[in-house]
């Protein structure tokens, strides 16, 4: 499980990313999470895609957190979005976003917690791998074999582990949401999802996989998908 968390006051993001740490580490969960300070950052990284759930503060300066959950519900109509405020008067407003849940601060960690089981649940229900429909019949690719999935010329190839490839005559958005809604895989380009467990080395604008192939990581992305992937090993080292 992949988690936003965005609030402008400091102390809060701690609060809660401790609360994180305890969960992932009493859970043995896979779960990472990245902060930020305003919903205008927010909005910036989730259109890059990959989060499965948004922990948002409502009052914040240059963008609240309903207008940066308005934002993000025009183009993610999937993620969860769960309002973690001090201002009980916008709770009828969330049901406006789909919230999942709307969390009075100081947040309870038995209500959080509850709720992440609720989600990890959720995610963990979905299958280990895909269907795709290959040019010599159906198969199911299992995500930890899969290394990154290109788009050319209205083509999917899928890059397995072992180095061996298979087309699809599909588009990359019909497999997006399975893929990104796990937290071993990111968008790195508009032609690009990567597995995280599968990059040898990163480099500024580019990553390569343990099979040797370059892929281009574009420039709006690679804080982001360097942050990721760092985010994602270190929690495997816990």
């Amino acid at each position: 499980m992949n988690i936003a968390v965005c609030d402008d006051e400091l102390c809060e993001i701690d609060k809660i990313c401790k609360l994180l740490d305890r969960y992932r580490n009493e859970r043995s969960a896979v779960l990472a999470y990245k902060t930020f300070g305003s919903g205008i950052d927010l909005v910036a990284a989730a259109r890059g895609g990959g989060f499965s759930l948004y922990l948002l503060d409502i009052l914040m300066p240059s963008m609240s957190g309903m207008d940066a959950a308005k934002e993000i519900r025009s183009f993610d109509s999937d993620a969860k979005i769960v309002f973690l405020t001090s201002s009980p008067e916008f709770a009828v407003e969330s049901y406006l976003v789909k919230a999942k849940d709307y969390i009075l601060k100081p947040v309870d960690e038995n209500r959080l917690f509850a709720l992440l089981d609720e989600l990890y649940a959720e995610i963990q229900s979905i299958p280990e791998g895909i269907m795709v429909k290959t040019r010599s019949g159906i198969m199911n690719i299992l995500f930890s074999r899969l290394s990154c999935v290109e788009v050319m010329n209205k083509t999917l190839y899928f890059h397995l582990s072992d180095g061996s490839i298979r087309e699809a005559h599909a588009k990359l958005s019909e497999f997006e949401e399975i893929l990104l809604s796990r937290p071993e895989f990111v968008k790195v380009h508009r032609s690009f999802i990567v597995n995280l467990y599968q990059i040898n080395e990163m480099s500024s604008g580019w990553v390569t996989t343990h099979q040797g192939l370059s892929v281009p990581v574009s420039r709006a992305l690679y804080t982001m998908v360097r942050s990721d992937y760092m985010n994602l090993m270190f929690m495997d080292d816990k």
